[in-house]
């Protein structure tokens, strides 16, 4: 949270969360009553209480990554990389619509949407970001390359990939070298691990066009 708050480019006043115990829990909740932070929760099982970020969840963690389970030092260190260009790539060059409102006719829902324009545009817009801030916000920009940081990503995905192998001990009958060619995902997961590979390679033709 620490490191969340000192990149933020604002105060940050509140958070919500699911209900996993990575976030209730008394550490998280001293630090809130500290530093004057509102610490809210979403409701059991009612995932559309968290709707925007369960939809960034997919449109921006799962596209880059996948669907794989990662517990080792090395893909730690490779996804603490990644989500790093991934930050600096989707804030300042991936822009986005947000609605602003919603009509039903009969069976029809028409939906009006603002501009598309990215995170980093909508702050320099706002009013509540001191003149300072923006400033800085505009000297980084000033030195990012996208082409750059999407080979970056590309790179850092395929070495991530090609650690998403297990590691559990081979199975009676199976020799090691055999256990260590399976995929880290079970059986009845490798269609989404497939989903992941064909995600990886929609970013690839993406990157060449950016190019």
């Amino acid at each position: 949270m620490q490191k969340i708050q000192a990149k933020l480019p604002f105060s940050l006043l509140g958070i919500d969360s699911d209900n996993g115990s990575e976030f209730i829990n008394q550490t998280l909740y001293d630090f809130c009553q500290e530093q004057k932070i509102t610490f809210t929760r979403s409701r059991p099982y009612r995932k559309n209480d968290s709707c925007f970020v369960e939809q960034k969840n997919y449109s921006v963690v799962r596209r880059a990554v996948g669907y794989q389970r990662f517990d080792t030092e090395e893909q730690l260190r490779l996804l603490n990389q990644l989500y790093e260009s991934l930050d600096l790539y989707t804030s300042f060059f991936q822009p986005s619509m947000k609605l602003q409102s919603k009509e039903r006719h009969g069976a029809r829902v028409k939906k009006k949407y603002d501009q598309a324009r990215t995170p980093y545009q909508r702050l320099l817009e706002s009013s509540f970001i001191k003149a300072e801030t923006k400033r800085q916000l505009r000297e980084r920009y000033g030195l990012l390359n996208p082409a750059q940081l999407k080979r970056q990503l590309e790179g850092l995905q395929r070495k991530l990939l090609a650690t998403a192998v297990s590691t559990t001990q081979p199975r009676k009958g199976q020799s090691p070298k055999d256990s260590a060619a399976r995929p880290a995902m079970e059986m009845p997961r490798s269609r989404k691990a497939t989903k992941s590979v064909a995600s990886l390679k929609r970013l690839e033709k993406s990157g060449k066009k950016a190019a």
